[in-house]
């Protein structure tokens, strides 16, 4: 047991898979906050309003614990990136949603629920490249970045 503990606390020093348990932890919320507002708000709303909730924490808990970046210099400018990160998300999702209304005009909850969940995922490895390769790249200096170690 103690080993497995070991090998997990070592897996979690790497950026990638600090970025999965956080994905995981959002698409959780996500899908219980779209299984809890598709009634009230619609599978539009629903999909806005959790994919909102879940960005602005995402976002948060990828800037400090995948990415290391912590103060204040240059997080105006990785906040804006990340709304353009976050709209492509939305047009992933809202665009699984046009096409799934073109294939069934009223489809079940728990279908509904699965492409949503499915789009989220795509949009999460969209998502990855982009805070990797443009949000964050400026701010990972040695002065900025914790390595975990």
């Amino acid at each position: 047991m103690d080993s497995v503990s070991r090998m997990c606390r070592r897996t979690l020093h790497r950026p990638l898979a600090r970025f999965i348990c956080i994905g995981v932890a959002s698409t959780a919320v996500y899908a219980v906050l779209v299984l809890v507002l598709l009634g009230p708000l619609g599978s539009s709303g629903a999909n806005f309003a959790a994919l909102t909730l879940t960005a602005v924490a995402n976002t948060v808990a990828n800037r400090r614990l995948t990415f290391g970046v912590r103060g204040r210099e240059g997080r105006a400018r990785q906040y804006a990136a990340s709304v353009v990160v976050f709209l492509i998300a939305l047009a992933i999702t809202d665009g699984a949603l046009v096409l799934l209304d073109a294939y069934d005009r009223r489809p079940s909850r728990p279908l509904e629920e699965t492409v949503l969940v499915t789009a989220t995922l795509v949009a999460t490895v969209c998502r990855f490249v982009a805070l990797r390769m443009w949000v964050f790249t400026t701010a990972r200096t040695p002065a900025t970045v914790d390595t975990g170690a």
